[in-house]
């Protein structure tokens, strides 16, 4: 096994140094979501996927990792099948590394507890794909001020716009073509409902690949918007009079190669049970309840969802049903895709066996009804703030269980922390209002 291992590092060894690749970008995702890794010398490929990259752990956000002994050092251990040239950056291939601490899988680990969840999913017969829909902003900044990349994207409606779409074409295209080279199927591009917002999609997959899918579309942005000094940005909301930026997962379960269908419901239930605490998974920012908002937004008409509700084809509910597959709705931009799949996995293996309802499917547009016609139907609201989401998620064993003993207290901890910075920063806004009012 030994010899056959060896083998196969060899091979892909000389497959990367054919293609021009000469340095490994070993990455791994940190709790908040954010790509993090060093360069390793393509000779050193056998280190990388035998023992790992290795890193100090308590620098890395959400370990909790003591600063001395064995347990102080962290190891992102290479997954063969996820090494690829990257197209934008000459003679690099990136390999995205699990998490190791004291040579055993780290706990805390976002793709650990992913494959945790998986497996899980697994035991049940059940397999997961996803398809996630990043949104995201272009901008740039000048004089302290942020404003869309392209100053002439004004319209009122500026959804499929395509007067301001072709002045990014060459970063669009450039994106596109980047993410095709890797592998990854992209469906399409568009402006989306706010002033420099645009969206691209690539083809479902597994969803594990799918979270590292994503964030190589993360990795390629951000270069290729920096080579233009441009910010690719993907806050939840970065302007108060604007929709912000959701990233919607389309969800199908399987057994084997069978659309497991009967399941899918009470899938669905569990997610709706859990929406508290997921909230604080899926948007875990102090910014994301700007855009989660019960009522009229300053943004005028927003598709994120509000109400603990699903239904057919209704994208004013936090699941919107589909023909084989679901789409959940709650997550935005800043979620950790990691995370946020393995939350969601808890909470449907919650609603399976619970055998969870899901409720009667919402046909109505739950923007335009009151806030009484909404409680008067029993349907729930989804936290309206990071605080209120994360003591819903500290009340909540499940999704708790599904982040591990690790991370859960962890995740609480450094979320609660930014809930209070936020709650104690002095804005612009309260000088504007108060300082010459009394």
């Amino acid at each position: 096994m030994a010899a056959e291992r060896a083998s196969d590092m060899t091979d892909l060894q000389e497959q990367l140094h054919a293609a021009g690749v000469h340095t490994l970008l070993v990455q791994f995702t940190d709790v908040h979501g954010v790509a993090k890794g060093k360069y390793v010398p393509l000779r050193h490929l056998g280190e990388v996927l035998e023992r790992g990259a290795g890193f100090a752990g308590p620098s890395i956000w959400g370990t909790a990792l003591p600063r001395t002994g064995p347990r102080a050092e962290y190891f992102a251990r290479g997954d063969a099948a996820t090494a690829m040239p990257l197209p934008w950056a000459s003679g690099v291939a990136r390999i995205v590394g699990d998490g190791f601490v004291d040579a055993q899988p780290f706990d805390a680990c976002p793709r650990q507890v992913l494959r945790r969840a998986l497996a899980r999913l697994a035991e049940q017969g059940l397999s997961l794909r996803t398809g996630i829909e990043p949104e995201f902003f272009l901008l740039r900044r000048d004089g302290g001020q942020w404003h869309p990349a392209d100053t002439d994207d004004r319209l009122d409606k500026p959804s499929y716009d395509l007067k301001s779409l072709p002045r990014q074409r060459g970063l669009l295209f450039a994106l596109a073509d980047a993410l095709t080279a890797c592998g990854l199927d992209v469906l399409q591009t568009d402006h989306e409902d706010a002033h420099g917002q645009y969206e691209l999609n690539f083809a479902h997959d597994d969803a594990l690949a799918s979270a590292d899918h994503l964030m190589l579309f993360k990795l390629a942005a951000h270069a290729l918007a920096e080579e233009r000094a441009l910010v690719f940005s993907m806050m939840p909301k970065p302007f108060a009079n604007q929709p912000g930026s959701g990233l919607h997962f389309h969800v199908s379960l399987w057994r084997g190669d069978e659309l497991a269908e009967g399941v899918a419901r009470h899938f669905i239930g569990g997610l709706l049970a859990h929406a508290g605490a997921l909230a604080a998974i899926a948007a875990p920012t102090v910014n994301s309840y700007k855009r989660l908002v019960v009522g009229e937004s300053l943004s005028g008409t927003s598709w994120a969802p509000a109400y603990v509700a699903q239904g057919p084809n209704n994208r004013t509910a936090l699941v919107r049903t589909l023909p084989g597959r679901f789409e959940w709705r709650l997550p935005d931009a800043s979620a950790n895709p990691y995370l946020a799949t393995a939350a969601m996995v808890a909470a449907g293996l919650d609603g399976i066996e619970r055998r969870l309802d899901p409720g009667p499917a919402v046909t109505d547009d739950l923007f335009d009804l009151s806030l009484a016609q909404i409680r008067a139907r029993g349907i729930a609201l989804l936290p309206q703030s990071l605080g209120e989401a994360v003591d819903a998620l500290e009340r909540d064993e499940v999704v708790c269980a599904a982040l591990g003993a690790t991370l859960a207290p962890e995740y609480i901890r450094l979320k609660r922390a930014e809930a209070t910075e936020y709650a104690r920063h002095v804005s612009g806004w309260e000088l504007d209002r108060y300082a010459a009012l009394f």
